[in-house]
């Protein structure tokens, strides 16, 4: 579902990623883990489509088109979601304007009917039961004035409503207390199936714990340095990134 291949990025003539090489196949999750600044964000976006940085090498492809020529909203009307580390605030949209305006894009790009008000209300209130979240933050503008876990809670309504077939989140699991945390993996498990391909990014195991990887990567320096079973994350949670760095990486190698 998602291929991507040999990706080499660069910032201000800076190479955040040194060809990277992955591929999440129907119904599989994968976890990227890494320490702050290995790439793990860049790549989320550059999947995503975010300007300002320079492909150097390499391909993303989503059910075999390549989107890094294609503009971050055909990639969305074809099932791609990122979920953001950092979501903004958009002072002035109503969130259920704009999760009503977003899912009926989509629809229509797929030539499928758009939903009507009363029809969208109904389907809206079965996902916010799912996150836990209060009817009235649909009035409220998208994001503002919400708390880090709101925001995230935020993110995976919008997940459940669009019901993409890629999903991307981006340490989602960042600045949650352990009650909000497995709001969201509830939300991430209602989605999962044969049919739908995650890859979760995050530093730490715990979200894990809820959200059971079939793949795990660790990412080091803008390289893809080991890969594993579940297990990977539990040593890296014991011992750390340290025998993934350097002169080190290579003897660490997992598959």
């Amino acid at each position: 579902m998602l291929e991507i291949k040999n990706l080499k990025v660069a910032v201000e003539d800076h190479v955040i990623l040194k060809g990277v090489t992955l591929t999440i196949n129907d119904g599989e999750i994968h976890a990227i883990m890494g320490p702050n600044g290995s790439g793990k964000s860049t790549l989320a976006n550059i999947i995503a489509g975010k300007d300002g940085y320079d492909i150097l090498e390499g391909e993303i492809l989503l059910d075999g088109v390549n989107i890094l020529e294609i503009d971050p909203e055909e990639r969305a009307h074809k099932g791609l979601f990122l979920g953001f580390q950092h979501p903004a605030e958009l002072p002035g949209v109503n969130n259920m304007y704009f999760l009503k305006s977003a899912i009926n894009s989509i629809r229509k790009a797929r030539g499928q009917e758009e939903m009507d008000a009363l029809e969208f209300y109904d389907f809206l209130q079965d996902r916010m039961k799912k996150v836990k979240m209060d009817p009235a933050f649909l009035k409220r503008f998208v994001n503002e004035g919400f708390s880090g876990g709101e925001k995230k809670r935020n993110e995976i309504l919008q997940m459940l409503v669009l019901e993409p077939s890629t999903v991307i989140l981006d340490e989602t699991d960042s600045g949650l207390d352990i009650d909000a945390l497995k709001v969201i993996s509830d939300g991430i498990n209602t989605l999962r199936d044969e049919n739908r391909s995650f890859l979760l990014i995050t530093h730490y195991q715990r979200l894990l714990n809820y959200v059971s990887p079939d793949v795990v990567h660790v990412l080091v320096d803008g390289e893809l340095v080991a890969t594993g079973d579940k297990s990977l994350a539990l040593d890296l949670e014991k011992n750390g990134y340290i025998s993934y760095r350097g002169d080190n990486a290579g003897g660490s190698r997992k598959e």
